[in-house]
């Protein structure tokens, strides 16, 4: 079972749990009838987790902010906002209007990439088929055109010497290389100081920085308009964003 809830499924909960709310059922009842609702077996374990919480007297804010891996503090401290000023379905329709704004960003940005990476890794594939199959099969041809103190030139030499590393143990060695170094950055990633280098050099990147800055820009812009409007004193909200921005 897979321990995470999508964002698309918070979403649909949150704007399921603002109508309910709105049309006055009682509170256990909405989150015991979503929790049945729930395909994924580990949201529906929270749920029933968060209805047994509030009916032995929890308010919901204290009752979600148990789960941060499912409830982050966004969510909960505009739920405690609505819980406070009596106006809970209006605060979770904004939740959920502001997820599915992230869900749709994000898709936006996932299918922009698709094409450049689709041609990238095809390219990719083509070359290694010609360095490691192609080049060796023309290789012999070359060498037996020479005559006597010949040479090929210098480029066809060293797309050889290429093919001839790919095509032996050079191609493997490349290969592990590329992924230890590709679990190594994700671990040193996972560190504050990994975080804030590679985040760093990421905005400076051509092209890549400019969409990054921007995406930045506009999920701060969001959630903070989001919490001011729910509410939620502007020092408090400054801190809520600075942890969700990304």
């Amino acid at each position: 079972r897979r321990k995470k809830v999508k964002a698309k499924e918070l979403a649909v909960f949150t704007r399921q749990f603002s109508v309910m709310i709105d049309a006055g059922l009682p509170l256990v009842q909405c989150i015991d009838i979503l929790g049945e609702q729930q395909q994924n077996a580990f949201f529906k374990d929270v749920l029933r987790q968060v209805r047994q919480s509030v009916e032995e007297g929890s308010t919901l804010y204290a009752a979600l902010d148990k789960h941060p891996k499912v409830f982050d503090k966004l969510y909960t401290h505009m739920v405690e906002a609505g819980e406070t000023g009596g106006v809970l379905d209006l605060i979770l329709q904004r939740l959920a209007t502001l997820i599915e704004k992230v869900v749709k960003l994000k898709r936006s940005i996932v299918s922009a990439s698709i094409y450049p990476a689709a041609v990238i890794t095809v390219a990719i594939g083509a070359i290694s088929i010609i360095m490691i199959v192609v080049i060796p099969q023309f290789q012999q041809i070359f060498l037996g055109l020479l005559g006597p103190g010949e040479q090929l030139p210098l480029p066809t030499r060293i797309v050889m010497a290429i093919s001839s590393f790919l095509a032996g143990w050079g191609g493997l060695s490349t290969a592990v290389a590329l992924i230890a170094t590709g679990v190594g950055i994700k671990f040193y990633y996972a560190t504050p100081k990994g975080r804030w280098q590679i985040d760093a050099l990421m905005l400076k990147m051509p092209i890549i920085g400019s969409i990054l800055r921007k995406v930045a820009v506009a999920r701060f812009s969001r959630i903070l308009s989001t919490l001011l409007s729910s509410g939620v004193p502007i020092l408090q909200s400054l801190d809520i964003t600075a942890k969700t921005a990304g």
